[in-house]
């Protein structure tokens, strides 16, 4: 009996040790990604700083994408934060980021970019290595993509429509217009058709880069 309690010591402190280390890794990592985003993915997030205009936007996206061998394409400014398209070598667009005006800290964008990317997201089914998305042509082309996306913003936000989507790996992201202003975001699952609206970004004040290419109204 006794040798069966000595031998039951040393087990039980290592249980004990291996619970508290695994109860600081979730800890830390939720304490991260409630924080800065998912800085599983991405490392630790970049703070630069406070981020006052579209330049200061740039340059610290520019930085969080050179971790994955990628450029900036278009910046926007809204008024809760800086939106960022990624793009590959060959100007495709990868991936969507944020950049947090107070600290300058920029993580994936909420939403489709973590859940929907099938080569940078954070889902099980979207784990390939950087770059590589899946093969074969989406189930949802753009032209239907758009038909979607102005179908749910008739019946969610109505006098707003969709402009020319943006192909990124796994799903579209489309401007919403209101006579021809940009009022906003939203994306569509290229398999499925799902939308998700771009919720947190506020209202908006101004981009650089690219042009919208709205269909006809």
């Amino acid at each position: 009996m006794n040798r069966l309690r000595g031998r039951g010591l040393p087990l039980a402190v290592l249980v004990g040790a291996l619970a508290a280390l695994i109860a600081s890794v979730v800890w830390v990592a939720g304490s991260d990604f409630g924080r800065t985003g998912p800085t599983a993915m991405t490392g630790a997030p970049a703070r630069d700083g406070p981020v006052r205009n579209l330049t200061d936007a740039e340059h610290a996206a520019g930085r969080f994408a050179g971790r994955w061998n990628l450029h900036v394409g278009e910046i926007m400014q809204f008024s809760e934060n800086y939106y960022a398209e990624l793009l590959d070598a060959r100007g495709r667009h990868a991936t969507e980021v944020l950049v947090e005006p107070g600290s300058g800290a920029v993580h994936l964008e909420y939403g489709p970019a973590m859940m929907w990317n099938t080569a940078y997201g954070m889902m099980p089914g979207s784990r390939m290595p950087p770059g590589r998305a899946q093969s074969g042509a989406p189930a949802i082309g753009p032209d239907r993509a758009v038909r979607i996306a102005d179908r749910w913003l008739r019946d969610h936000r109505s006098g707003l429509y969709a402009a020319q989507p943006e192909a990124f790996p796994g799903y579209y992201t489309l401007h919403t217009l209101r006579a021809g202003h940009i009022v906003g975001m939203l994306s569509v699952n290229a398999t499925t058709g799902d939308v998700w609206y771009h919720t947190w970004h506020g209202r908006f004040l101004g981009r650089e880069r690219q042009t919208d290419s709205a269909p006809s109204r």
